[in-house]
């Protein structure tokens, strides 16, 4: 149907939105894509409509292409499925309860495990019934904390959950990788490039997860790739284990005078100059930094726990929080310190921590970097103000509780697997593919009768494609400082007529030509404005970001109409006649590129 801008429900704005932090959010709404309602939450106007529709049109096609069965669940919960696995709990104020008015509990879903879970229990019970993938594309509610950048981080989103039922494990690993193959078909059809990246499995659970990102500077996430191909999300990179190493020739542990040594730096050149070491010079790296963080659980229990790192590195919080899951983590407190007098604060030492205190049952707990190995030497606090230790050696002088990766992964840093030095990179998360295995079928009885006639146990898998975030990286990725420069795949039309100046034979012509193309199955968006100036219009044009724009004005004189593609290339005049042939060639053209 042709689009009339005289008619669509479009306005577009000059100025910036004052919370746009990004691009895609800040053309979007210029753009009359989306409109804000709250913090976090947005409108979807008729233009921002068709975009979305065509990218859940790409998703849906190739789930069916990949043998999984559309379903659709409800927005509104019982809280009793997800109290069952625990996730009541665990959600902690990441999700939306309310009660209804017999006062029973409810939740908004942010995400549908347990409920593809009791559905296929409902309904199956043999062996014969499996493999089964199901899958839904619906709007999720999470209580972001801190939404941000337009439609990356909202609390209502739009995903494309699938789950994966099988007997055995084999089953399951054929089903991952089944959907892996397919998010592989969507992304490249979709246009965005995309780096598959090992991830934590965080509160979801299983056994194997892996993140699809798309490499954006603006991108919430950090990961890491090498020469080699390692590539991880940086939350699940592990550390390369050093060996343990001789400590017979360190000399015993000696607690010194430190004044004036604030910072790192500060106590390196002291010890340098005061207490030399005989076979090279103290670096940052020899000393042993301890930060004192609280661990929030889900049912609001705090606890202080202090993380031994060296100190040339910084702790990485995302990376504590991804290991500690799922508790929230945050630097501790006035609070926090005061319940613990013993913790000296920027001289704490490990003497008074976890299995080193005088009373380890009730001491702090204390995790290490894993580079810290037995025999490794360092100096540290004495947990007195003013004074450090010098020659602690690990194994020898003090233990851990247990280890934690923590400490920030800096480019150049080895690659697990010895693949060569690690690159940084950031990105947006477009998709999330888990192995979940057997926690949520155990939790909430899902079983089936075996060959054998035994009941066993299903296996699942769970796939995740940020339907919202998918747009939003699109437009990230395609726009210029004027405006949005949609693919033609996702475009809200294909061709962008616009008429211009006053003469009534104008707008003849462009109407003429705006109708026969949408007769050839072209997607027009006619800019049919009578008194809109065509620098407006021009302006307007390049803001939509239709891939093609067609101008009917003062070349009609001579027969002529203007075509300019949305951004690269040139623009070309074209005889009134053959225009429509022309145009409906390059748009059988550019849809072709993507198949």
């Amino acid at each position: 149907m042709l689009l009339r801008l005289s008619s669509l429900f479009v306005r577009t704005l000059r100025e910036d939105p004052a919370d746009a932090e990004v691009a895609s959010h800040r053309l979007l709404v210029r753009a009359g894509y989306i409109r804000r309602a709250a913090p976090g939450i947005y409108t979807w106007l008729p233009l921002g409509l068709r975009v979305l529709a065509k990218v859940e049109a790409v998703v849906r096609e190739e789930m069916v292409a990949a043998g999984a069965q559309e379903v659709h669940f409800p927005a509104l919960l019982p809280k009793e499925p997800y109290e069952a696995t625990g996730r009541w709990t665990e959600y902690g104020p990441n999700i939306f309860r309310l009660k209804d008015r017999k006062d029973a509990d409810y939740l908004l879903a942010p995400t549908h495990e347990e409920l593809f879970t009791l559905l296929v229990k409902d309904l199956y019970s043999s062996y014969k019934d499996l493999p089964l993938t199901l899958f839904q594309i619906q709007t999720k509610y999470r209580d972001e904390a801190r939404p941000r950048a337009g439609l990356i981080r909202g609390r209502e989103f739009i995903m494309k959950d699938a789950y994966s039922f099988d007997l055995d494990d084999a089953g399951l690993a054929a089903a991952y990788e089944n959907q892996r193959a397919a998010y592989q078909r969507i992304f490249t059809r979709l246009g965005l490039e995309y780096v598959i990246v090992s991830a934590m499995s965080g509160a979801m659970g299983g056994s194997r997860s892996e993140e699809f990102l798309t490499p954006t500077p603006i991108g919430e996430d950090t990961f890491v790739r090498s020469p080699g191909g390692y590539a991880a999300n940086v939350e699940a990179v592990t550390t390369p284990v050093p060996p343990a190493l001789d400590w017979s020739h360190v000399p015993a542990a000696h607690v010194e005078d430190t004044p004036d040594s604030p910072t790192i730096d500060s106590l390196v050149e002291l010890v340098n100059a005061r207490f030399p070491r005989p076979d090279r010079a103290w670096t940052a790296a020899d000393t042993l930094k301890n930060v004192v963080v609280a661990l929030v659980q889900p049912t609001g229990e705090r606890e202080v726990v202090v993380i031994g790192v060296p100190g040339d590195r910084e702790v990485d919080m995302k990376r504590v929080e991804a290991a500690l899951a799922p508790a929230e983590v945050e630097i501790a407190g006035e609070a926090d310190l005061a319940a613990h007098p013993e913790l000296a604060r920027g001289y704490i030492g490990p003497a008074v921590l976890g299995p080193n205190a005088t009373d380890p049952e009730h001491a702090v707990r204390y995790l290490l970097d894993p580079r810290i190995v037995a025999g490794t030497r360092w100096i540290t606090g004495a947990n007195a103000p003013g004074r450090h230790v010098l020659d602690l050696v690990a194994g020898r002088d003090f233990t851990a509780t247990g280890a934690v990766e923590a400490a920030q992964v800096r480019a150049g840093d080895e690659a697990p697997d010895g693949s060569g030095p690690l690159e940084l990179a950031r990105g947006i998360e477009i998709g999330h593919i888990f192995a979940l295995g057997r926690k949520y079928a155990q939790a909430l009885g899902l079983t089936v009768l075996d060959q054998n006639g035994k009941a066993q146990v299903v296996t699942m898998g769970s796939y995740g494609i940020g339907v919202t975030r998918v747009l939003a990286a699109l437009a990230e990725a395609h726009h210029d400082e004027a405006g949005l420069a949609w693919p033609a795949h996702v475009a809200p039309a294909h061709v962008h007529v616009v008429a211009t100046g006053k003469d009534p034979a104008v707008f003849e012509a462009a109407e003429r030509l705006a109708t026969e193309l949408d007769a050839r199955g072209v997607e027009v968006l006619y800019d049919d404005r009578p008194k809109v100036s065509p620098g407006v219009k021009f302006a307007d044009a390049e803001l939509f970001g239709v891939p093609l724009v067609v101008v009917v004005g003062r070349g009609l004189a001579e027969g002529l109409v203007e075509v300019r593609p949305r951004v690269g290339g040139s623009s070309e005049q074209v005889p009134v006649a053959a225009a429509v042939d022309h145009v409906s060639a390059l748009v059988k053209g550019l849809l072709a590129e993507r198949g």
